[in-house]
């Protein structure tokens, strides 16, 4: 069998589909995530060990070989011709490969057209401080991270640089100079591309994600020094994002970094990506924007309070998400059930759309 040209197919049908993912696994059909929801592709076989395999190690160079062969698990780019780009983690299950691949656009939307709050378009106009955007796994984050990019790309002679694995979307240089790192290639691994990070005259500064404190720290540090700095965090919300940075440091370094964090941090964008009830899916967004109170609250380590601050801060931007989500429940975007199913407060929800 040829498995480039099977590869091809089951690319040209991700990306037909519309599909934000494509899993191959043995025993299952290849499966594609629709809206949200896992879709099988039954007009194709059943995979085998030796087609995952094939299909798999079609995308990969031969030092991409050696590295998943050793660790047994890789993250990496994949570029389908002109069409499309994927982000691949390949990885083994019960002695089997097995791929996730995530579709790319090609173009990168504006905050327009991902339908977000038209605030998110301020933080491309700040000089510096700390913009986090967190959320699950396979909710827009890096889709919102580009879009505020590349409005600094557009409107600012700037240089931005992205430490990216893999790197994801693609941008065009405009106004701006733009370094995109991939680790792996580009520079040896992530700390490495971080700490050599502030010798290259950034104005604009991407983590692609924060792995560890090492990488927070160095994130903090740019921000405090004068940068813009953006990154990702796998939190639910901006009070949970608070404890998780902060308890990711040992106990004698964290009034320390309690105080950098209250002082750099600028907001924090919690995002989810619910269906739509016209097909598709749309954002819901809480949006936390550091004020004094909630400055004083992360130096007080009372970050439990902070929920209240962005409920009652509407007329300064913020909004918590129940809100966000009630807001799309109103409009008839998405249903009730929806809505309950992301809440973390469902009983909160259902008093707010009563209100509103």
């Amino acid at each position: 069998m040829d498995y480039t040209e099977k590869l091809n197919e089951l690319l040209t049908a991700t990306a037909r589909q519309n599909a934000s993912d494509l899993h191959l696994s043995v025993g299952r059909y290849p499966t594609l995530r629709i809206d949200g929801a896992l879709v099988p592709l039954e007009k194709m076989p059943v995979l085998t060990p030796e087609a995952v395999d094939g299909i798999t190690t079609a995308m990969l160079t031969e030092e991409q070989k050696a590295r998943l062969s050793k660790e047994h698990q890789l993250d990496f780019a994949y570029a389908f011709e002109d069409k499309a780009r994927f982000r691949v983690n390949a990885y083994y299950q019960r002695g089997y490969l097995a791929a996730a691949l995530r579709l790319i656009p090609a173009q990168i939307k504006t905050v327009e057209e991902l339908s977000l709050p038209p605030i998110i378009n301020e933080f491309a106009r700040l000089s510096q401080g700390f913009i986090l955007l967190v959320g699950p796994a396979g909710h827009g984050k890096s889709t919102t991270l580009a879009a505020i990019l590349d409005q600094v790309n557009h409107t600012r002679a700037d240089h931005i640089i992205t430490v990216e694995d893999p790197i994801e979307y693609l941008f065009t240089q405009d106004r701006a100079i733009v370094s995109q790192k991939e680790v792996g290639t580009d520079t040896e691994n992530f700390t490495e591309g971080l700490r050599t990070i502030l010798r290259q005259d950034p104005d604009v500064i991407m983590i692609g994600e924060m792995r560890d404190a090492m990488s927070i720290s160095t994130a903090m540090t740019a921000a405090e020094t004068g940068h813009l700095v953006f990154s990702t965090l796998h939190t639910n919300s901006a009070s949970q994002t608070i404890d998780r940075i902060i308890d990711s440091f040992p106990p004698g370094q964290q009034s320390q970094v309690t105080s950098q964090l209250a002082s750099t941090l600028v907001a924090i964008v919690s995002q989810r990506l619910l269906p739509r009830i016209a097909g598709g899916r749309v954002p819901a967004a809480e949006i936390m924007i550091v004020n004094p109170a909630i400055r004083n609250l992360i130096r007080e380590r009372k970050v439990y309070q902070i929920d209240l601050v962005i409920e009652t801060s509407l007329q300064e931007g913020m909004i918590a998400l129940n809100r966000a989500m009630a807001n799309l429940v109103k409009n008839k975007e998405i249903s009730l059930e929806s809505a309950e199913l992301y809440s973390q407060n469902p009983a909160e929800l259902r008093i707010l759309l009563e209100k509103i």
